[in-house]
């Protein structure tokens, strides 16, 4: 399965995730920009792109856990604020520092399906 979840609230950056990972081969199964939104997910994402910073505040790290023990799914933080990730998920592979390139988001996602370690130019987490 190639099911991709998207966690950002600034609409555009979701969109470019979005069309990066379409273009990609992989099938976006939503965008959500808060809590809420990712507690609403029905079908198990592979893997999802949280950023940390949500509509509802800085929920990203809880809607990673809560993604990681749901449903198993492999974590990709994307964030300009990587200081403020706290207790990653074991799901968790790493970041991608924003602003990002397109090339070194598919290779996080396909590391994060492969259930490798982090490409070049995803951090790993500390």
């Amino acid at each position: 399965m190639r099911d991709i979840l998207i966690v950002e609230d600034e609409l555009l950056v979701a969109l470019d995730l979005e069309d990066i990972l379409t273009s990609g081969g992989y099938d976006v199964l939503g965008i959500v920009a808060d809590r809420k939104g990712a507690d609403s997910i029905q079908r198990a994402p592979v893997v999802a792109l949280v950023d940390l910073n949500l509509r509802d505040g800085p929920t990203g790290n809880e809607v990673a856990r809560a993604l990681a023990s749901q449903f198993g799914t492999r974590i990709i933080f994307v964030t300009a604020n990587p200081a403020q990730i706290t207790d990653p998920p074991e799901t968790a592979i790493g970041y991608v520092q924003k602003p990002f390139r397109p090339d070194v988001v598919i290779s996080a996602v396909e590391a994060a399906i492969a259930g490798n370690n982090p490409p070049p130019g995803v951090h790993r987490l500390n």
